[in-house]
Protein backbone atom coordinates (compact mmCIF):
# COMPACT_ATOMS: atom_id res chain seq x y z
CA UNK A 1 0.00 0.00 0.00
CA UNK A 2 2.56 2.13 1.04
CA UNK A 3 4.61 1.76 -2.43
CA UNK A 4 1.90 2.51 -4.30
CA UNK A 5 1.13 5.78 -2.42
CA UNK A 6 4.32 6.74 -3.02
CA UNK A 7 4.34 5.42 -6.90
CA UNK A 8 1.37 7.94 -7.69
CA UNK A 9 2.89 10.62 -5.12
CA UNK A 10 5.72 10.66 -7.94
CA UNK A 11 3.43 10.55 -11.24
CA UNK A 12 1.61 12.98 -9.44
CA UNK A 13 4.62 15.26 -8.86
CA UNK A 14 5.90 14.72 -12.68
CA UNK A 15 2.60 15.55 -14.06
CA UNK A 16 2.31 18.80 -12.39
CA UNK A 17 5.94 19.89 -13.81
CA UNK A 18 3.56 19.67 -17.35
CA UNK A 19 0.29 21.44 -16.14
CA UNK A 20 -0.20 24.61 -18.46
CA UNK A 21 0.43 27.96 -16.70
CA UNK A 22 -3.29 29.23 -18.15
CA UNK A 23 -4.90 27.73 -15.29
CA UNK A 24 -3.57 27.33 -11.45
CA UNK A 25 -2.06 23.67 -11.30
CA UNK A 26 -4.42 23.94 -8.30
CA UNK A 27 -7.53 23.84 -10.14
CA UNK A 28 -7.13 19.88 -11.44
CA UNK A 29 -8.39 17.25 -9.15
CA UNK A 30 -5.71 15.65 -7.28
CA UNK A 31 -6.89 11.43 -7.60
CA UNK A 32 -6.92 9.96 -4.26
CA UNK A 33 -5.08 6.94 -5.80
CA UNK A 34 -3.28 6.47 -8.61
CA UNK A 35 -2.12 2.94 -10.60
CA UNK A 36 -0.11 3.01 -13.46
CA UNK A 37 0.38 0.43 -15.91
CA UNK A 38 4.50 0.09 -15.21
CA UNK A 39 4.93 -0.61 -19.10
CA UNK A 40 3.78 2.67 -19.87
CA UNK A 41 6.93 5.11 -20.44
CA UNK A 42 6.77 7.84 -18.03
CA UNK A 43 5.78 10.58 -20.55
CA UNK A 44 2.89 9.12 -22.09
CA UNK A 45 1.32 8.24 -18.30
CA UNK A 46 1.72 12.26 -17.85
CA UNK A 47 0.09 13.12 -20.84
CA UNK A 48 -2.86 10.70 -20.46
CA UNK A 49 -2.87 11.23 -16.46
CA UNK A 50 -2.66 15.52 -17.63
CA UNK A 51 -5.99 15.25 -20.09
CA UNK A 52 -7.71 13.17 -17.65
CA UNK A 53 -7.03 15.85 -14.78
CA UNK A 54 -7.87 18.60 -17.26
CA UNK A 55 -11.39 16.22 -17.95
CA UNK A 56 -12.01 16.06 -14.60
CA UNK A 57 -11.61 19.90 -13.71
CA UNK A 58 -14.04 20.55 -16.32
CA UNK A 59 -16.37 18.66 -14.46
CA UNK A 60 -15.79 20.15 -11.68
CA UNK A 61 -15.99 23.21 -12.13
CA UNK A 62 -17.77 23.80 -15.91
CA UNK A 63 -15.18 25.48 -17.00
CA UNK A 64 -14.97 25.33 -20.94
CA UNK A 65 -10.81 26.04 -20.59
CA UNK A 66 -10.50 22.28 -19.30
CA UNK A 67 -12.43 20.26 -21.68
CA UNK A 68 -11.07 22.41 -24.56
CA UNK A 69 -7.94 21.71 -23.29
CA UNK A 70 -8.63 17.77 -22.72
CA UNK A 71 -10.61 16.82 -25.59
CA UNK A 72 -9.11 15.70 -29.34
CA UNK A 73 -11.12 17.83 -31.83
CA UNK A 74 -12.31 14.33 -33.09
CA UNK A 75 -13.55 13.54 -29.77
CA UNK A 76 -16.39 10.66 -29.41
CA UNK A 77 -19.20 9.82 -26.58
CA UNK A 78 -19.18 6.35 -26.90
CA UNK A 79 -22.31 6.17 -25.18
CA UNK A 80 -24.25 9.37 -25.92
CA UNK A 81 -27.42 10.03 -24.69
CA UNK A 82 -30.42 11.30 -26.39
CA UNK A 83 -30.24 14.71 -27.22
CA UNK A 84 -26.52 15.54 -26.43
CA UNK A 85 -24.73 16.47 -29.68
CA UNK A 86 -21.43 14.34 -30.23
CA UNK A 87 -17.86 16.03 -30.24
CA UNK A 88 -16.44 18.38 -27.53
CA UNK A 89 -19.77 20.04 -27.58
CA UNK A 90 -22.15 17.26 -26.21
CA UNK A 91 -19.56 17.83 -23.42
CA UNK A 92 -20.08 21.53 -22.88
CA UNK A 93 -23.98 20.86 -23.59
CA UNK A 94 -24.50 18.15 -20.71
CA UNK A 95 -21.92 20.18 -18.23
CA UNK A 96 -24.25 23.46 -18.95
CA UNK A 97 -27.29 21.52 -18.87
CA UNK A 98 -26.76 19.66 -15.69
CA UNK A 99 -24.82 22.68 -13.70
CA UNK A 100 -28.41 24.61 -14.40
CA UNK A 101 -29.39 21.93 -12.09
CA UNK A 102 -26.87 21.28 -9.72
CA UNK A 103 -25.21 25.01 -9.72
CA UNK A 104 -22.25 23.89 -6.76
CA UNK A 105 -21.50 20.31 -8.71
CA UNK A 106 -18.43 18.87 -7.39
CA UNK A 107 -16.15 16.07 -8.11
CA UNK A 108 -13.54 14.35 -6.68
CA UNK A 109 -11.34 11.22 -8.18
CA UNK A 110 -11.60 8.41 -5.93
CA UNK A 111 -9.35 6.68 -8.48
CA UNK A 112 -7.02 6.87 -11.92
CA UNK A 113 -6.11 3.95 -13.71
CA UNK A 114 -3.57 4.02 -16.71
CA UNK A 115 -3.74 1.24 -18.73
CA UNK A 116 -2.45 0.55 -21.88
CA UNK A 117 -3.58 3.76 -24.11
CA UNK A 118 -6.78 4.37 -21.04
CA UNK A 119 -7.35 6.47 -18.15
CA UNK A 120 -10.44 4.82 -15.84
CA UNK A 121 -11.75 6.89 -13.53
CA UNK A 122 -13.88 6.24 -10.44
CA UNK A 123 -15.51 9.15 -9.81
CA UNK A 124 -17.64 10.86 -6.95
CA UNK A 125 -20.20 14.03 -7.70
CA UNK A 126 -21.30 15.61 -4.78
CA UNK A 127 -24.13 19.03 -5.04
CA UNK A 128 -27.44 20.53 -3.99
CA UNK A 129 -30.88 20.54 -6.54
CA UNK A 130 -30.97 24.29 -6.25
CA UNK A 131 -31.61 24.83 -10.04
CA UNK A 132 -34.16 23.44 -12.67
CA UNK A 133 -33.83 19.83 -14.16
CA UNK A 134 -37.19 18.39 -16.62
CA UNK A 135 -39.43 21.35 -15.28
CA UNK A 136 -38.75 20.38 -11.72
CA UNK A 137 -37.32 23.30 -9.45
CA UNK A 138 -35.22 22.15 -6.99
CA UNK A 139 -35.42 22.49 -3.35
CA UNK A 140 -31.81 22.50 -2.01
CA UNK A 141 -31.98 19.11 -1.35
CA UNK A 142 -28.42 17.21 -1.19
CA UNK A 143 -27.22 14.93 -4.84
CA UNK A 144 -24.25 12.73 -4.46
CA UNK A 145 -23.58 10.03 -7.00
CA UNK A 146 -20.60 8.09 -8.96
CA UNK A 147 -19.39 7.58 -12.07
CA UNK A 148 -17.21 5.75 -14.16
CA UNK A 149 -15.46 6.57 -17.39
CA UNK A 150 -13.14 5.43 -19.41
CA UNK A 151 -11.04 7.29 -21.94
CA UNK A 152 -8.57 6.89 -24.78
CA UNK A 153 -6.01 9.03 -24.68
CA UNK A 154 -4.08 9.87 -28.22
CA UNK A 155 -1.83 12.51 -28.64
CA UNK A 156 -2.17 14.13 -24.98
CA UNK A 157 -6.14 14.14 -25.99
CA UNK A 158 -8.89 11.88 -24.71
CA UNK A 159 -10.37 11.00 -28.40
CA UNK A 160 -12.88 8.84 -26.66
CA UNK A 161 -15.38 8.19 -23.51
CA UNK A 162 -16.98 5.62 -22.00
CA UNK A 163 -19.18 6.55 -19.11
CA UNK A 164 -21.39 4.74 -16.71
CA UNK A 165 -23.46 7.35 -14.17
CA UNK A 166 -25.82 6.00 -11.45
CA UNK A 167 -28.30 7.69 -12.79
CA UNK A 168 -30.92 6.03 -10.74
CA UNK A 169 -29.62 7.65 -7.55
CA UNK A 170 -29.21 10.84 -9.43
CA UNK A 171 -32.51 10.60 -10.60
CA UNK A 172 -34.03 9.29 -7.19
CA UNK A 173 -32.03 12.17 -5.36
CA UNK A 174 -33.54 14.83 -7.93
CA UNK A 175 -37.31 13.45 -6.91
CA UNK A 176 -37.65 12.75 -10.82
CA UNK A 177 -37.86 8.39 -9.66
CA UNK A 178 -39.58 7.84 -6.50
CA UNK A 179 -37.80 5.34 -4.60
Amino acid sequence: MHAKFLAGLGLLLSINIYVSTAYAQDDLPVPRNIVADKSIPAVQQQSMALAARRYYAFWNTGDAQFAQAALADNFMDRNLPAGRPQGPQGALFASKNFRAAVPDLKLEVEEMLLVGDRVVGRLHFTGHFSGSFHGQQGDGRKVDFIATDIYRVADGRIAENWHLEDNLALLQQLGIIKN
